[in-house]
């Protein structure tokens, strides 16, 4: 298999899974974060389809992480503290665990590639990492509601 099928492969499996996970979140906006997160990840393996073919790539579109650090707001104001569910956050850590073994693919990949796609390599690493930070916040938001809503700090994305 190839880089290409093999990230192609990886971002199959990770829509999958979100959309499973989303599926089994009781919280509208949770779900509505874990949807996205599943798009991205198709965004991604139609780009790695596109780079597997020698055709032009798209730049990635992170117009989503603004929606999502939007959607992280909304729950905030809300204050509705969500339920703990442990299975639900071992799933969550579980998408981490799965961000981060791509993240470190794409970043090592990089290298392997031609050299007009190193960047769309490392820039996709870059993404996985914020997809990463992202389940951080909802781990935090379900594990901690208390502190999660009077913390000012709450979430680890940039301004986009």
């Amino acid at each position: 298999m190839d880089i290409y099928e093999y990230a192609m492969q990886m971002e199959k499996d990770g829509e999958i899974f979100y959309r499973e996970l989303a599926e089994k979140t009781a919280d509208e906006g949770t779900r509505n974060i874990l949807t996205r997160l599943a798009n991205a990840e198709v965004k991604h393996y139609r780009l790695f389809a596109d780079m597997k073919k020698h055709e032009a790539t798209q730049p990635v579109d992170l117009a989503y992480l603004a929606e999502i650090k939007n959607i992280f707001v909304q729950m905030r104001e809300s204050r509705t503290p969500l339920p703990a569910n442990g299975r639900q956050v071992d799933l969550y850590r579980k998408a981490q665990e799965l961000e981060k073994k791509t993240r470190d693919f794409y970043r090592e990949k990089a290298g392997e590639v031609d050299p007009s796609q190193k960047a769309v390599f490392l820039k996709i690493a870059d993404e996985e990492q914020k997809h990463f930070n992202i389940l951080e916040s909802i781990i935090d938001m379900v594990s901690r509601p208390q502190t999660w809503l009077e913390n000012p700090e709450w979430y680890h994305l940039e301004e986009y």
